[in-house]
């Protein structure tokens, strides 16, 4: 027979499943009558974890929120699941500033797992490997987070300081429409309805409007954000991760390359993401196949080495339309392969 330890314990996992759980569902489960099921209850109250009740025909109990983190019950699936995520997390560049709160999070599930979960983790981690090597993220305030999180979700404008690629300082009132990460960094993208320069992440902004100008911007290099009165209507159908990519895309860089690509975009999208370049569909002469066709495609980029081969690879007719270094660059690719294709 299971120790009434052991019933109140298994009680809190059941209720940390979420929702209302009734007196009869409860005592099915732990084995005991009402009356003793309304004892566990009384138990955990006097642990201080957050148990209400819940009058009425369907009526019960529910884990409500309380003013700390009551003891928190997984089963071997959830702590493998909670584990892993913490470790690709970890990887993938998806935790705050607060890296320590990470590990010592880890530290306190694994102390706690029962050997045998605890051997079949080493296991899984041991035979765990990655593609990418482990990258060093530039990750955001925890509380700055919260606090963006919380105006895209209630519509509130915020306040935010912020500092820009170049080292200067602004402080500006943002209209934020989402939070967004790509590729180990955070951004938000929103509306300024203030005038001036300086935008997140180098970025030019995308889209002028009444309210304000697109600005993206990285979350590591805001100071400090608070909310400010009032509300804002974000616009019909916003796309924040869409509107981060092309606020990445026509970013101000070193160079400005234009071309003109044969081909449809999934061609060319397999090859330049909406990150790296802007595509735009040229008018096509009579009788031209619907599929395949000639685009222009903008790029920015700080370095031009890495475009010709990555061209070669699109194996798709191009010109270069600006700058003349990449087209000599490209000659010197091509004169390179032609010169191996002959070596014997």
């Amino acid at each position: 027979m299971a120790r009434p330890t052991g019933r109140v314990l298994t009680l809190l996992e059941l209720l940390q499943s979420g929702g209302i759980r009734t007196v009869a569902e409860l005592a099915d489960r732990l084995g005991v009558d009402g009356r003793t099921v309304r004892r566990y209850v009384d138990h955990l109250v006097d642990l201080d974890v957050p148990v209400e009740s819940v009058r009425g025909r369907y009526g019960g109990y529910r884990l409500a929120p309380g003013y700390r983190l009551p003891p928190l019950m997984l089963n071997d699936d959830e702590a493998l699941a909670v584990l892993l995520g913490l470790v690709a997390g970890r990887r993938a560049g998806l935790l705050t500033s607060a890296g320590a709160a990470s590990e010592t999070a880890v530290a306190k599930i694994r102390r706690v797992l029962p050997e045998r979960l605890a051997r079949q983790l080493d296991t899984v981690l041991e035979s765990l490997a990655f593609t990418a090597p482990a990258g060093e993220f530039a990750t955001p305030e925890t509380g700055i987070l919260l606090t963006l999180a919380d105006a895209v979700r209630r519509h509130r404008p915020v306040l935010i300081r912020y500092t820009s690629r170049d080292g200067r300082r602004s402080e500006r009132t943002l209209h934020p429409y989402g939070i967004v990460t790509h590729e180990g960094r955070w951004y938000v993208t929103g509306a300024d309805p203030g005038t001036g320069e300086g935008v997140g992440s180098g970025a030019e902004p995308t889209v002028g409007s009444g309210t304000g100008q697109d600005r993206t911007f990285r979350l590591d290099r805001i100071a400090d954000a608070r909310t400010l009165p009032g509300s804002f209507d974000p616009p019909v159908g916003v796309d924040p991760a869409q509107r981060v990519l092309s606020g990445l895309a026509t970013a101000p860089y070193r160079h400005e390359v234009t071309l003109r690509i044969h081909g449809t975009v999934e061609q060319i999208r397999a090859r330049l993401p909406a990150s790296i370049a802007s595509v735009q569909e040229l008018p096509s002469g009579a009788g031209a196949a619907q599929s395949e066709r000639w685009h222009r495609v903008e790029i920015r980029a700080e370095r031009l080495d890495w475009l010709p081969p990555l061209l070669a690879s699109l194996d798709r007719p191009f010109a270069i339309e600006r700058p003349d270094e990449l087209r000599a660059l490209v000659i010197a690719l091509a004169d390179r392969l032609t010169a191996a294709a002959h070596r014997r």
